[in-house]
């Protein structure tokens, strides 16, 4: 009984020294990240990067604004009514993240963590009629807030920490091994814990790659989304049918001059008899 006793603690010994292995593992891996937003030159976008093992895992570019509802009293004191926080992510923000075969996620902090942004991306695989396809995705949003933080709200009347949540969330749909990209803008519904309230999250200027980065700091081929592909397209369309108009124009034009010529050369026959003898 001593001996399975010993052979019971070594086991349970064991097992949580693997769990702080895990835990330590993970906490450096959070610590492998860089905010690279100084890069861009653009000011309202924001650049972070997750390294694990001394390689690129996530690369995120994007620049995001939460519109955030609250309410303050009317000036009698009685009614409430609804005010609106524009709240934009800004640079020198701190950042978290992970990596994994299938599961990867970002978080940011700013403003002494007023605000914080939390993002995670699933890897799946489906049977398809070509086979199995592999896609990634934006599967959750959470966006916490303290309306007590005076830069945005103006005496708000429920005060302090709110949790946004989004709801069967499936974005950015991109196929494994590229990165997604849009330039338009995308909004994102929210539902906060401040009751009857909904945060709309909006992002713009976005290339993201959570998974499958080859090269350090360096995305792999985009898949735009259907916005910048119609954009794209209304913006070289009409430079496509005025090339097109050209070219017609220059075989009519190129038609009509070989037409021309060939009639030209052309000995006429006269229809009366008596022009004959003027011939030859």
């Amino acid at each position: 009984m001593d001996l399975r006793g010993r052979a019971v603690r070594s086991v349970d010994s064991l097992r949580v020294l693997l769990m702080l292995f895990h835990t330590v593992a993970q906490i450096t891996a959070e610590q492998e990240v860089e905010n690279l937003s100084g890069l861009s030159t653009n000011p309202e976008k924001d650049i972070f990067v997750v390294r694990e093992n001394g390689t690129t895992c996530l690369m995120a570019e994007f620049a995001a604004k939460f519109i955030v509802p609250y309410d303050v009293w009317a000036s009698n004191y009685v009614d409430l009514i609804t005010e609106q926080a524009d709240i934009a992510l800004t640079r020198g923000a701190e950042v978290k993240g992970r990596c994994g075969p299938s599961e990867s996620e970002l978080q940011v902090f700013w403003v002494d963590r007023a605000y914080a942004l939390k993002m995670l991306f699933v890897k799946e695989s489906h049977n398809t009629s070509k086979g199995p396809e592999a896609t990634w995705r934006l599967s959750k949003v959470q966006f916490v807030y303290d309306s007590s933080e005076k830069t945005h709200f103006k005496d708000a009347v429920s005060a302090g920490k709110h949790t946004a949540n989004s709801h069967h969330l499936s974005a950015l749909v991109t196929p494994a091994g590229k990165s997604y990209e849009c330039q338009a803008q995308q909004t994102i519904s929210l539902a906060s814990s401040d009751p009857q309230k909904t945060v709309t999250m909006i992002l713009s200027a976005v290339h993201i790659q959570p998974f499958d980065i080859i090269s350090d700091f360096v995305f792999s081929e985009e898949h735009k989304c259907p916005v910048d592909e119609r954009e794209q397209l209304e913006e070289t369309l009409p430079l496509i049918l005025g090339l097109i108009l050209g070219l017609i124009i220059v075989v009519t034009l190129a038609i009509y001059h070989i037409h021309h010529k060939m009639t030209a050369n052309q000995v006429q026959i006269p229809r009366d008899r008596s022009q004959y003898k003027h011939m030859g």
